[in-house]
């Protein structure tokens, strides 16, 4: 179909790929933005906030994406995909405004508990946009463009961060305002760019409008026999979807498919077991614990933000070139060490100067095998091994538990640190990691090269043997 799509359809899908995944751009700056701006606020003639505080302030986002995340797609298939990202852009604004003109930790809390409805509503709302209405041959590149967005806005936000420290230092301390501000900025691009962009195509045809569908297909695809032919398939997979029997949370308990969902899960622990988002949300304290002044660490934090968004490019390249369990192990194994390296030097090296810079390389050498390694195979993963029928809920369900995961960390970090010490607090993650290495060698099957209907079929025939064999 892609020869059939004229230069002007592509310009048009390569504008509409743009402009929803200012989405995930907002989604990463809002995850990554409170790395910077934590420290100033958390000062006594702020928001004087305690480390328990603090971990409320973080996690309260991670909640909200949670409940977000569950209850986005539902919204979504009810009210379509661009009304719900409008929705989302009025959100953004709305709760990042809330955070910048917050008079107290009490306001805080709901207005980051609001933004992280609007991040969990856009990492379901969003891929799902992209994957309707993009071409067949390029719905890949479209659907990762997002997850560089999303890394990309953490890099932006980290650098914004940095920037702002320093040209708004005669601030002093109310410099977060300015920091949080500049969220809402992407979420006005985001509004009035979704107003000039079409609905999805298939979501018009699921709800019987049909002729808006085809007109739609023309504009992005500039054929109108391609257009026509598109919309023959969707609606005969809407009819082939309409046959199959509905499955539901009963069906998760099944042996074969209860097995699937361990796995599932397990994936996505193992992931927050890496401990990647204190690294996201309180690498100014880590660096700042290790030695750095404080400004200082938000500017060497931008290494950081630079690092995942190389880290990710490189992670899409490797991934069609080994499996998924090696490289997935890989990345465990070399999370696992600089985190006992960073262990160790805090441990054995307090007050050394040399401390701060093996703190920093560390953390660089943590995100290149978190984002180049892990972070690919865990929605690769997570989507392969669920069987067709129980595809959303399960992933669904995977992807709550890793938000709620992320909470419970980003919550119990910052009390642990302030308690027990950066030596202490990696330590954690350390015996975490040995963990999840033996649950990825022993429970995760490969599956590149596989079909989806042979890895349904592995699980079915292995519940029936009771091993692999």
């Amino acid at each position: 179909m892609a020869e059939n799509i004229s230069p002007e359809a592509k310009s048009f899908v390569r504008t509409v790929m743009v402009t929803a995944t200012f989405g995930g751009l907002l989604f990463g700056y809002d995850t990554g933005v409170v790395n910077g701006a934590l420290p100033f606020m958390a000062a006594q003639d702020q928001l004087n906030l305690t480390p328990q505080l603090e971990g409320f302030v973080v996690s309260a986002l991670l909640v909200g994406a949670a409940i977000g995340s569950v209850t986005g797609g539902r919204i979504a298939d009810a009210m379509g995909r661009r009304k719900m990202i409008l929705i989302l852009a009025v959100i953004f604004f709305g709760a990042a405004m809330g955070c910048t003109l917050a008079p107290s930790v009490y306001v805080m809390i709901p207005c980051r508990f609001l933004l992280g409805l609007a991040v969990g509503g856009a990492s379901v709302t969003v891929p799902v946009y992209l994957a309707e209405v993009s071409p067949a041959d390029r719905r890949g590149r479209m659907v990762t463009q997002n997850e560089l967005m999303i890394v990309t806005g953490q890099f932006l936000a980290y650098l914004c961060n940095a920037v702002l420290s320093v040209t708004l230092e005669h601030v002093g301390n109310g410099v977060w305002r300015y920091i949080l501000s500049v969220a809402a900025l992407p979420a006005v691009l985001l509004f009035f760019g979704m107003l000039k962009m079409p609905e999805s195509p298939r979501w018009m045809a699921l709800k019987g409008h049909f002729d808006n569908a085809l007109n739609t297909l023309k504009k992005l695809r500039g054929n109108d026999n391609a257009a026509s032919k598109e919309l023959a398939e969707i609606k005969e997979s809407i009819a082939n979807e309409a046959a199959i029997k509905q499955f539901g949370w009963s069906d998760l308990m099944r042996p074969w498919v209860r097995r699937i969902l361990f796995i599932g899960i397990g994936v996505a622990v193992a992931t927050r077991f890496t401990g990647i988002n204190t690294i996201m949300f309180y690498g100014t304290q880590i660096l700042t614990e290790a030695g750095f002044g404080r400004q200082i660490a938000i500017i060497a934090n931008v290494a950081n933000g630079l690092t995942s968004v190389v880290a990710t490019f490189f992670g899409i390249w490797l991934l069609g070139k080994i499996g998924r369990v090696t490289m997935f192990k890989a990345g465990i194994l070399g999370t696992m060490s600089s985190l006992l390296v960073i262990a160790l030097a805090a441990m054995n090296m307090e007050g050394s100067p040399n401390l701060p810079y093996i703190v920093l390389s560390m953390t660089i050498v943590f995100l290149t095998f978190m984002q180049g390694f892990i972070a690919p195979c865990l929605w690769l993963i997570i989507a392969e091994i669920f069987p067709l029928q129980l595809r959303a809920l399960g992933m669904g369900v995977s992807i709550f538990v890793l938000w709620i995961v992320d909470a419970c960390v980003g919550a119990a970090f910052p009390v642990i640190l302030d308690q027990f010490g950066l030596s202490s607090a990696f330590f954690v993650f350390v015996f975490a990691l040995m963990i999840a290495f033996a649950f990825a060698h022993f429970c995760i099957p490969e599956t590149k090269g596989k079909s989806l209907e042979e890895i349904e079929l592995y699980f079915r025939n292995l519940d029936k043997s009771g091993s692999a064999a």
